[in-house]
């Protein structure tokens, strides 16, 4: 029973135009910070974030570090300060 409620539940959000997804949200914003995060990158909070292409955001963070996420031509995700 508790399978059916959860593919109930997710199935919905399964079929969310895209445009949802990637406009500016809570999980747009953690995604950022945890991709800086990995690359040893100073980030408290991402407070503005802007997507430039596809898998291509400049990020600023509280403390004012600017950062540049994409990913290269061979699918490593890149973190540059700005």
């Amino acid at each position: 029973m508790l399978a059916r409620l959860v593919v109930a539940v997710v199935t919905p959000a399964a079929f969310a135009p895209v445009a949802t997804v990637a406009a500016e949200s809570p999980s747009a914003g953690q995604d950022l910070k945890a991709a800086i995060a990995l690359q040893g990158f100073p980030c408290d909070e991402v407070v503005n974030s802007k997507r430039n292409g596809d898998s291509d955001y400049t990020a600023t963070c509280k403390d004012g570090n600017r950062y540049h996420i994409f990913v290269d031509s061979s699918g490593r995700v890149v973190v540059r300060k700005l």
